[in-house]
């Protein structure tokens, strides 16, 4: 026999083998749909929990976690393989370049031995600065400088592409500096929010203790803090009024930031954060900035001393001795958020190091963890999902020829990064020692500040990613009119990307990833962008209207939600968010019907190709949450909840009705009259 021929069959049956084998590992592990569902509920009435609710059952909120899901159970399968890449680096005990970064890092953040002996004392030089502050001026000079190391004080900033000239990089100013979450913690007048509001001052007081101030000094200076951050919040915005891009575009020339703070300087504190190569700023919010300048001007000088100092050692707890990190806990983590115990330090030094340098870590996790053929399969992906909202806004009744013609062009130009970036951001530069865990991260936003200043004036760089490829998530960038998928997003835990069937994976990631992202391009904020990534209205009046009135139906079906208590959900703020997982949803089966297992039909475990997709689109907010955790999102979030990420949307889907048979009588069902009809 030919000796060709001979290797030839040997390869067939290794391949064959090694596919049996897969199917052998896949069949082993079990059908992650099958093992999560709640079969005792009705998919009809609660959708949500007869898909997640047997894992739900199974699997407590751990005590050092506010909520429990599917990102979770990513993040621990993340979490040892960065661990791995730490150790690896730490043994290797390298003098230069990426491995001593990162092991030196490793080093600084589990030193407790260290960090307990040094107390505060990592931060003294900057305390030190801010005592001997005596005028309003030089207070706001500390304040810009305080800015370039990661201390937000007194207002927010960055760096971002200007939303009316997308081929241009362009400042901003924003409304910030308080320290409760949002504004409405400072108003709202309901038992749980009072009762944070109540305990702020205390834990303000706390953090002066831990500074060595006695209790009367202590609980006068965060008196006197809350007063002023209160002045602050009156003039901030709510959360949806922020979802405005128009309003919130107001560019001026930075010689005329006088004429809404007569008394700051900008000109000299912007110039030392960085600011250079522009001669204009964008302001989002003026009115915030009259009100700054008025509490710099009048405020006692204490009190605006004593204000810088707690922001600094409250952003920095994380990174200082045990009683810092405790306080920050109790009051943020636990009271906040419902946290029961802090994660394990290990943990929390790793979500650190991947703000400070994560994609250097990206780049050893994504030689290992993605693969091509996972990355085209992806690729692939998206472009059916393309294809399919293309044919969808083809057969649109309620838009006109010439709106279509330019939503089509914006689709088609649609940028999409998947796995990782083409290019590795260079951190040689970030100096990292083993002397202090918070100099580091001092050190590492200083490195960032830099970075994104030295952007302006330059081309915009628009292979750049803004996530790591380690990251559960994904985003729609509207100035670069860009998809950005990083490969983390489509995990599902305990199985390889091989061993999902195509209805799962069309539901996990078509629908609510790849779709959803698309559809910000025509949310209630992405719509308002161009196909090259500028703020311009390319609607006509009566499409517009049209848009308007056909989503205002998704605004009040989500108004009605109480997801905690007797608290809404705020649908005018989650709007974009609730049309994006409904668009997602519908665009993405589409593509799911254009595939051989839709057309097939086959049954896998007793489910139809349908409501396999269904099933792997509510596994994507497998999620559980504590009620303080979930009342602070409502107030602060632009997304829903998890389970009505899954419970809203599907009513408004006439294939959802005939995948779980959805009858008049069922919660799920939703007259015909009372759907939302827009994508």
């Amino acid at each position: 026999m030919n000796k060709n021929i001979i290797g030839g069959l040997a390869i067939v049956a290794l391949i064959a083998s090694c596919k049996s084998a897969e199917k052998k590992e896949a069949e082993a592990k079990g059908d992650i749909l099958i093992m999560n569902r709640d079969t005792t509920v009705n998919p009809a009435d609660d959708f949500f929990a007869y898909v997640n609710g047997g894992w739900i059952k199974n699997n407590p909120i751990p005590g050092d976690e506010t909520g429990w899901g599917i990102a979770n159970l990513v993040q621990e399968e993340l979490y040892k393989r960065l661990l791995h890449i730490n150790e690896d680096a730490l043994k290797k005990n390298a003098k230069s370049g990426t491995d001593q970064q990162i092991g030196d890092f490793w080093y600084s953040a589990m030193d407790t031995v260290g960090i307990e002996k040094a107390g505060i004392s990592p931060l003294k030089a900057e305390l030190d600065k801010i005592a001997a502050l005596q005028t309003p001026k030089d207070v706001m000079a500390q304040a810009a400088h305080m800015h370039t190391y990661g201390v937000g004080v007194f207002f927010g900033e960055g760096v971002s592409q200007d939303a009316m000239n997308s081929e241009a990089m362009a400042y901003y100013m924003s409304q910030g500096g308080l320290g409760l979450p949002n504004r409405d913690y400072y108003f709202n007048t309901d038992e749980r929010t009072t009762r944070i509001r109540n305990e702020y001052p205390k834990y303000i007081a706390r953090v002066f203790g831990l500074m060595g101030v006695d209790s009367a000094t202590a609980n006068a200076k965060a008196k006197a803090i809350v007063a002023m951050e209160t002045k602050l919040a009156q003039a901030s915005r709510k959360l949806e009024a922020l979802r405005d891009p128009y309003a919130n575009y107001n560019k001026m020339a930075i010689s005329n930031l006088k004429s809404i703070s007569p008394t700051i300087e900008w000109p000299a504190y912007l110039q030392q954060m960085g600011v250079k190569h522009v001669d204009s700023v964008i302001v989002g919010q003026p009115e915030f900035y009259k009100q700054l300048d008025k509490v710099v001007a009048t405020e006692n000088i204490q009190t605006l001393k004593d204000y810088l100092s707690f922001h600094l050692v409250r952003d920095m707890s994380p990174y200082l001795s045990s009683a810092f990190v405790q306080a920050q806990f109790d009051f943020y983590n636990k009271l906040i958020r419902g946290a029961e115990q802090m994660r394990p330090r290990w943990k929390r030094a790793l979500n650190a190091e991947e703000q400070a340098m994560g994609e250097a870590l990206g780049q050893l996790f994504a030689k290992e963890y993605f693969n091509e053929k996972a990355k085209k399969r992806y690729e692939d992906m998206v472009e059916n999902v393309r294809d399919a909202y293309k044919k969808r806004m083809e057969k649109l009744d309620w838009m006109t020829d010439s709106t279509r013609q330019k939503a089509l062009a914006k689709l088609s130009t649609i940028t999409k990064k998947v796995g990782y970036p083409d290019k590795w951001k260079d951190f040689s530069s970030l100096k990292i020692d083993r002397n202090s865990y918070a100099q580091n991260m001092m050190r590492a936003n200083e490195w960032w500040n830099t970075y994104y200043m030295n952007k302006m004036g330059k081309p915009v760089d628009r292979k750049e990613w803004e996530m790591t490829p380690q990251t559960y998530n994904a985003y729609y960038n509207p100035s670069n009119n860009e998809i950005v998928l990083p490969a983390g997003i489509f995990t599902v835990p305990g199985y390889m990307d091989h061993e999902l069937d195509d209805a799962l994976v069309y539901g996990y990631a078509a629908a609510s990833t790849i779709g959803h992202e698309i559809t910000h391009g025509f949310d209630d904020e992405g719509r308002q962008f161009d196909d090259k990534g500028n703020l311009k209205n390319w609607w006509s009046k009566t499409d517009e209207d049209q848009f308007k009135n056909r989503a205002e139906v998704l605004v009040q079906q989500f108004n009605k939600m109480t997801p905690v208590d007797t608290q809404h959900i705020n649908g005018r703020a989650t709007l974009g968010e609730n049309l994006a997982d409904l668009g997602g949803i519908l665009i993405g089966l589409d593509a799911f019907k254009q595939t051989e297992t839709f057309k097939k039909g086959e049954k896998i475990n007793g489910l139809t190709p349908l409501q396999r997709y269904f099933m792997g689109y509510a596994l994507g907010w497998m999620y559980q949450i504590r009620k303080e955790q979930l009342a602070s999102q409502l107030l602060t979030d632009v997304h829903s909840p998890a389970k009505e990420r899954v419970n809203g949307p599907m009513p408004n889907v006439p294939e959802f009705y005939e995948a779980f048979d959805v009858k008049p009588g069922n919660k799920m069902y939703l007259p015909d009259s009372l759907r939302v009809r827009l994508w």
